[in-house]
């Protein structure tokens, strides 16, 4: 068993990883359900709120698609699946064509169903692979913000900028908050801004996120065309 892995030995009564548990780690957060808003729908936003997988699924389907659509999307996904919660191992085994269906079914899950079912699975393989399905395991026992970007820069689909944003949501929204954590978001570890998810707790922060991301991509058209 690697290091990763023997943070992660969690299980629920039935040998499945446990979904949620307290947090005792360097890094530890909040035991309680966090309270979130990024869905904009209460059902949603609970299974968020409660499950650390959920969120990590919901950033990765943040792409191409509005905030609300993608992180709707882990609730989506579980109540297709029937459970009120999702798995990493029932997801990683799944059949990838059922699970495609899944995910196509209307209303889809994501604009592009068929390669981010693939990215799900592939993230819940790794964290089967590397954390024995706990997601929990990524942040519970990291040093410092470093580590905890480099531990979600390693997730099959989490680049650079991902990977901060959610360093950003755990800190502000789950109060995981390793030492040097604002450092590792970058800007989106800032105080009082409404720059991604992690800013969100209601209609108004969503609107003001949303204003930020069109003038910041206004701009980087303006920048392309002057080249």
């Amino acid at each position: 068993m690697t290091a990763k892995k023997s943070a992660a030995n969690g299980k629920t009564a039935n040998g499945k990883a446990a979904t949620a548990r307290t947090t005792t780690g360097k890094a530890a957060g909040k035991t309680a359900p966090a309270e979130i808003h990024i869905a904009q729908n209460p059902e949603a936003d609970e299974l968020l709120g409660r499950s650390p997988l959920a969120a990590l699924v919901g950033m990765l389907l943040d792409q191409q698609v509005p905030m609300e659509w993608a992180f709707t999307g882990p609730y989506t996904i579980a109540e297709r699946l029937g459970r009120d919660d999702l798995d990493a191992h029932e997801i990683a085994a799944y059949d990838p064509e059922a699970f495609t269906e899944l995910f196509k079914t209307k209303p889809a899950v994501h604009r592009y169903p068929g390669s981010m079912a693939q990215r799900v699975q592939q993230l819940c393989q790794y964290l089967v692979d590397e954390y024995d399905g706990d997601a929990t395991a990524l942040w519970s026992e990291v040093e410092d913000g470093k580590e905890l970007l480099a531990r979600l820069k390693a997730l099959p689909g989490y680049g650079e900028q991902k990977a901060k944003i959610f360093t950003a949501v755990l800190g502000k929204r789950y109060g995981v908050t390793p030492k040097g954590w604002r450092e590792a978001a970058g800007s989106y570890g800032d105080k009082d801004s409404y720059r991604s998810a992690a800013d969100i707790t209601g209609p108004e922060s969503l609107a003001k996120v949303r204003a930020f991301k069109q003038e910041a991509k206004a701009a980087a058209k303006a920048a392309k065309a002057a080249k």
